[in-house]
C-alpha cells in the first residue's frame, strides 16, 4: 500500500499543486508572521543591550516619586549615588517639553518636541549620527527624524521656546538618533547639556540616574550598594535588567501585532483546510474504481484509509517546507517594506527560530491531515463490487435530518446570542457576544450550505444563463449538480468576503458617526488651542480676532483644577460667549447661567448624584469654598464645556487671570474658507504654540486613518480570498478530469471549442457569486451588529460601491480562476475522451 501510494503521487504530481499551493500560503502567512515579529524582538533586545553596556545600573523613581504626570528624581538622591562606594560616575537624565520653532516661526508639529539632556563620557547612551553633542549652554542637537522633516541642518540656528514659552537660540551642532523610544519618536527631541535642559524644560529633577561601576565591581554589587543608599523609594536595576525592560517598554513587546496578524493566518489557514477537504472528497470520488480493485485484490478497509491519510501527509509536509521557505520570504519583505518607510525598527537580519521551524510544519501537517480525514473514512466505504461497474455513479445528495437539525440549532443561538448583544450595553463585552452569535450563524450556513446552494446557483445565474445560452444553461446546471462540492468550494470564499464586508461596514459607519459627532462637538470653523494641552493662550489672541470683520463669532474658553468638598478634582471653565453661542443643554439653558450657579457635565452630575437645583461645594484658589447652584446639564460628549462651567466675572474671582484654554471662531457669511483661515492664521502668527484646526482638518486625519486600517485588513484578509479562488480553480480543474467524458459527449453533440469554455467560466461565476452573495449579506448584517454593540448611537453606513466591487471581483476573480481548466477542457480531443470513459 505504501508503494502503491507513492505511486500515485508520482503519477499525478499536478492533481495536488494548488492544494498544495493552498496549504503553502497558509503557512507562509503564519511563519512570516513569527519572522517578522520574532526579528523585530531581537533587534530591539540587541539594541538595548549595545545601550545598556555603557552603564551598570540604573536608579528609577518609585510609584510615590514626584508628580503622576513626570516622576523624578531629586539632585540630593543623584548626590548620594555618586558618594556610594564602587561608584566611578553617575548622571541624572533631563526630559521635559521644549518646543521647537519651525522655519514658519511656529512650534513644529502637533506637539511640543521633549527636552533632553545629553549625558557626558562613558554614560553617554545617546548615538549621535552627525556632528558632535552638545558641549556649552548655547549649543544643542536634534533628533535626525524631526531635523529631516523640518528641514534643519548641523550648523543651523534653530529657535526653542522654554517652558515659560520663551524663545531662545542654540546652534544646532549634531543629530542624534532617538533608538526605540517611542515617546521620543513621536514627539521629536532637542537635546541640551545637562543644565541647559534643567533650564529649558523646568524640570527640577530626573527622569532616571545611570550609574557606572568601578573598575573590579560588579553590576549585581553596585546595585546593591546604590539601592542600600537611595533607599526603597525608589528603583535601582542593574544595567542588564534595564535593557530588558527598557526593551518592553518601548515596543520590543510585539504580542499583540503577533496575536493580529495570526488570526489573519487563522483564517487563512481555516479556508486552506476547506480546500483541501474538497480536492480530498473530489480525489476519492474519482479513484472509486481504483480504491474498489484494491479492495478486491485483498487490501483491508484499514490500508485504504492509511493510504489517504499518508498521501495527505506527504502533501501537508511538502506544502509546509514551501510555507516555510514562503514565510521567511514575506518576513524579510515586510521587514524592508516597514524599513523604507521610516518605521523606528532595529536593523536586524531575518531568521528562521527553530519554533518557528515547528510550529510550520505541524500546523501545516495536522490541517492538511485532518482536512482529509472525512474523505478518507468515506473511501472506506467503497464496496469491491464498484471496480466491475463501467462508470461509476454519481451520488447524489440529500438533506438528512441530522442536518437540518443541527443547522437550525446552530442558527438559532447565533441569532439569539446576536439580539442579546444588541440589547446591552455597549463596549468590549457586547462585541464578543456578537463575533459569538456571527461564528455561530456561520457554522449554521456552513452545515446547511449544501441545502441552499442550488436555489442560490439559480438566483445568481438567471441572468448568465439567459445571457449565454446553452452554455450559460449548462453551467448553472452543473453548478447545483454537486451541493455538497459546491457548497464547500463557495464557503471558503464566503469566509474571506464575509470579513471584507464586515470591516468595509464597520469602517463605513464609523466614518458617518464620528463626522456627525464631529459636528456636534466641532459646531465651528475653526478652533485655535496651543500646542501643550496643559498650557494656554494669551486673551490678546481672542481680542485680536473679535476685531476682524471676516469673523462673525469668536468664543474663548478658559479652564483650570479645582477640588470639591470630598477632595474630588473637577475642570472649573467659563467662557467669553459671542452672540449666538448657544450648546444644547439636556437640562435648562446656558442663559440660566447666574453669579454662583454652574452649569455642570453629565458625568459630575453621575459622580456626585446631584439634580437641578443642587448645592455645589467647590474649593477655588482666591474665594475659598463656594456653593453652586446646578441651573443646567449637558452631554459632555456633545457639547465642549468645562465639566462645572460658571460665568465669567465668578471665574475671575474664584481663580483670577487665567489664559484662554482654546478659541472657537465662525466665519462671516460669504468669506471663503480660504480667506477666513489666513486671517486666523496671521492673528495667531505671533503666539508661537498657537495651532490653528479646522473641523475638515480632524476629519480628514481621521479619515485618513480608517482609509489605512481599511486597506490593511482588506490586504490581509486578501490572503483568505486568494486561496479560496485556488479552491475554485482545484475544484473545477478535477471536476473537468472528472467529466472528461461528459465534456466529450456535449462536443460530440455540437457544443464548440468556446462555447465549453464559456459554459466552465461561467460555472466558475456562479460559485464566486454564490460565496460573494452569502459573504455580503453575513458581512452587512453582522457589520450593522458589531457597530451597535461598539457605539449606541452609531449611524449605520452601507458601503455600497464597495460591496458591489467586491461582488464584481469575486465573480471575476472565478472566472480567472477557471480559464485554464476551461481551455484544458477545450483542447481535449473528442474521441479519446469518449474512449477514456
Amino acid at each position: 500500500m505504501l508503494r502503491t501510494t507513492l505511486a500515485g503521487l508520482r503519477a499525478h504530481k499536478l492533481r495536488l499543486l494548488l492544494t498544495s499551493l493552498a496549504i503553502a500560503l497558509g503557512v507562509g502567512f503564519i511563519t512570516g508572521t513569527f519572522v517578522l515579529t520574532d526579528t523585530i524582538d531581537a533587534g530591539f533586545t540587541q539594541k538595548f543591550s549595545a545601550a545598556a553596556d555603557r552603564i551598570d545600573a540604573a536608579v528609577l523613581p518609585g510609584p510615590g516619586e514626584g508628580s503622576a504626570k513626570t516622576p523624578s528624581i531629586s539632585g540630593e538622591v543623584l548626590e548620594r549615588v555618586r558618594a556610594v562606594a564602587g561608584v566611578a560616575d553617575a548622571q541624572g537624565l533631563v526630559q521635559g517639553t521644549s518646543a521647537l520653532i519651525g522655519k514658519d516661526g511656529k512650534a513644529a508639529g502637533d506637539y511640543p518636541t521633549a527636552g533632553v539632556s545629553i549625558a557626558e563620557g562613558s554614560l553617554n547612551r545617546t548615538l549621535i549620527t552627525s556632528g558632535a553633542a552638545p558641549r556649552s549652554a548655547t549649543e544643542a542637537v536634534l533628533d535626525e527624524n524631526t531635523a529631516r522633516t523640518r528641514g534643519f541642518a548641523v550648523g543651523d540656528g534653530i529657535g526653542v521656546l522654554d517652558f515659560k514659552n520663551v524663545r531662545h537660540e542654540f546652534t544646532l551642532v549634531g543629530l542624534f538618533d532617538v533608538g526605540l523610544n517611542q515617546e521620543l519618536g513621536y514627539t521629536g527631541a532637542v537635546g541640551f547639556t545637562a543644565g541647559t535642559a534643567r533650564a529649558m524644560t523646568g524640570e527640577k529633577g530626573f527622569r532616571e540616574i545611570d550609574v557606572a561601576a568601578a573598575e573590579g565591581v560588579t553590576q549585581e554589587r553596585v546595585r546593591g550598594a546604590v539601592a542600600a543608599a537611595v533607599g526603597s523609594d525608589y528603583r535601582v536595576m542593574t544595567g542588564e535588567r534595564f535593557a530588558e525592560v527598557t526593551a518592553e517598554q518601548n515596543g520590543a513587546d510585539t504580542t499583540m501585532i503577533k496575536l493580529g496578524l495570526l488570526l489573519f493566518g487563522l483564517v487563512a489557514m481555516f479556508v486552506a483546510a476547506l480546500v483541501i477537504y474538497n480536492t480530498f472528497n473530489i480525489l476519492i470520488a474519482q479513484r472509486t474504481r481504483e480504491m474498489a480493485l484494491l479492495r478486491c485484490i485483498g487490501a483491508t478497509r484499514g490500508q485504504v484509509f492509511g493510504s489517504v491519510v499518508l498521501e495527505s501527509a506527504v502533501v501537508g509536509l511538502v506544502s509546509s517546507v514551501l510555507g516555510l521557505l514562503l514565510g521567511y520570504g514575506l518576513g524579510a519583505g515586510a521587514l524592508a517594506v516597514l524599513t523604507s518607510v521610516g518605521a523606528p525598527l532595529p536593523s536586524a537580519t531575518a531568521s528562521l527560530a527553530p519554533r518557528t521551524v515547528v510550529l510550520g510544519l505541524v500546523i501545516g501537517l495536522v490541517v492538511t491531515v485532518g482536512a482529509a480525514l472525512l474523505p478518507a473514512r468515506s473511501a472506506t466505504r467503497v464496496a469491491p463490487i464498484a471496480a466491475l461497474r463501467t462508470q461509476v455513479e454519481e451520488r447524489t445528495f440529500r438533506a438528512g435530518l441530522v442536518r437540518v437539525v443541527v443547522a437550525a440549532l446552530f442558527l438559532v443561538a447565533g441569532v439569539g446570542a446576536t439580539v442579546t448583544a444588541l440589547t446591552m450595553k455597549s463596549g468590549e463585552s457586547a462585541l464578543m457576544v456578537v463575533v459569538a452569535g456571527g461564528a455561530l450563524v456561520f457554522l449554521a450556513v456552513l452545515t446547511f450550505g449544501p441545502v441552499i446552494v442550488k436555489p442560490l446557483g439559480a438566483f445568481v445565474g438567471w441572468l448568465p444563463a439567459r445571457l449565454f445560452g446553452v452554455p450559460g444553461r449548462l453551467a448553472v446546471d452543473n453548478s447545483g449538480r454537486n451541493p455538497k462540492r459546491s457548497a464547500t468550494t463557495t464557503v471558503a470564499l464566503t469566509v474571506g468576503v464575509t470579513l471584507m464586508t464586515l470591516i468595509a461596514v464597520l469602517t463605513g459607519t464609523m466614518r458617518v458617526t464620528y463626522s456627525q459627532k464631529l459636528d456636534e462637538q466641532f459646531p465651528v470653523d475653526y478652533m485655535v488651542q496651543a500646542q501643550d494641552r496643559d498650557s494656554g493662550l494669551p486673551r490678546a489672541l481672542a481680542e485680536e480676532l473679535r476685531t476682524r470683520p471676516e469673523l462673525t463669532s469668536v468664543v474663548a474658553f478658559r479652564e483650570t483644577a479645582a477640588k470639591g468638598d470630598r477632595g474630588d478634582e473637577y475642570e472649573v471653565g467659563t467662557f467669553t460667549a459671542a452672540s449666538g453661542f448657544s450648546p444644547e443643554l439636556d437640562t435648562g439653558s446656558i442663559d440660566l447661567l447666574r453669579p454662583g450657579t454652574a452649569v455642570v457635565a453629565d458625568y459630575v452630575v453621575k459622580q456626585r448624584g446631584l439634580k437641578v437645583g443642587d448645592r455645589l461645594p467647590v474649593r477655588t484658589a482666591r474665594a475659598g469654598t463656594v456653593d453652586l447652584t446646578v441651573v443646567s446639564t449637558f452631554n459632555s460628549q456633545n457639547v465642549s464645556l468645562a465639566g462645572i462651567t460658571v460665568p465669567e466675572q465668578d471665574f475671575e474671582r474664584y481663580f483670577g487671570t487665567v489664559d484662554d484654554s482654546r478659541v472657537m471662531i465662525n466665519a462671516r457669511d460669504g468669506v471663503s474658507p480660504e480667506q477666513a483661515r489666513k486671517v486666523v492664521e496671521a492673528a495667531a502668527q505671533p503666539y508661537p504654540t498657537a495651532k490653528v484646526a479646522s473641523s475638515t482638518d480632524v476629519r480628514g486625519e481621521f479619515d485618513e486613518a480608517l482609509d489605512m486600517m481599511l486597506m490593511i485588513i482588506t490586504g490581509l484578509l486578501g490572503l483568505a480570498v486568494l486561496i479560496s479562488l485556488l479552491g475554485i480553480a482545484n475544484t473545477l480543474s478535477l471536476s473537468v478530469h472528472e467529466r472528461t467524458r461528459e465534456s466529450a459527449l456535449l462536443r460530440a453533440l455540437g457544443l464548440t471549442r468556446p462555447q465549453l469554455r464559456r459554459m466552465l467560466s461561467v460555472e466558475a461565476l456562479i460559485l464566486g457569486l454564490i460565496g460573494a452573495l452569502v459573504g455580503v449579506v453575513l458581512g452587512v448584517t453582522f457589520g450593522w451588529a458589531a457597530a451597535r454593540a461598539m457605539m449606541a448611537d452609531a449611524v449605520f453606513q452601507l458601503p455600497v460601491l464597495q460591496i458591489l466591487a467586491f461582488m464584481a471581483l469575486s465573480g471575476l476573480a472565478g472566472v480567472l480562476a477557471a480559464v485554464l481548466p476551461a481551455r484544458r477542457a477545450a483542447r481535449a480531443s473528442i474521441v479519446g475522451s469518449l474512449a477514456a470513459g
